[in-house]
């Protein structure tokens, strides 16, 4: 069963810490995706572009909308992502408590929808 683990975090907070503790969280996160590699579970994975790059897309009455910055004004933003193969919420939930964003702030778990006809699902 495919997961999608969301990291959120605060970007202030993470923008202030040292460029060393940075650089160590995220080789720590690309180990963690080699682990998970290794054990079959690994689907993919990438840290996200600040907040100021963000556009929402809106479509209401056929007309579309398009603003800056998240949908929603949070003190947490999403700030990546892991999409693995674990065999239960159990290990999904482990997993995430692996993630070193966790510990900065959160990282929400949400299985996903398994439906067919969609490209490469070999349908």
């Amino acid at each position: 069963m495919k997961f999608l683990l969301l990291v959120h975090h605060n970007e202030e907070v993470f923008g202030r810490m040292s460029e060393e503790t940075r650089r160590s969280m995220l080789a720590e996160s690309i180990q963690l995706c080699h682990r998970l590699h290794d054990n079959g579970q690994y689907v993919h994975a990438s840290p996200l572009q600040p907040v100021t790059t963000v556009s929402v897309v809106q479509v209401r009455e056929g007309k579309r909308s398009v603003t800056d910055g998240p949908f929603i004004e949070t003190r947490e933003q999403l700030a990546g992502y892991f999409l693995v193969d674990a065999k239960d919420l159990e290990e999904a939930i482990d997993i995430a408590g692996r993630i070193p964003g966790a510990r900065i702030g959160a990282v929400e778990v949400r299985p996903l929808r398994e439906i067919t006809g969609l490209p490469g699902d070999g349908s």
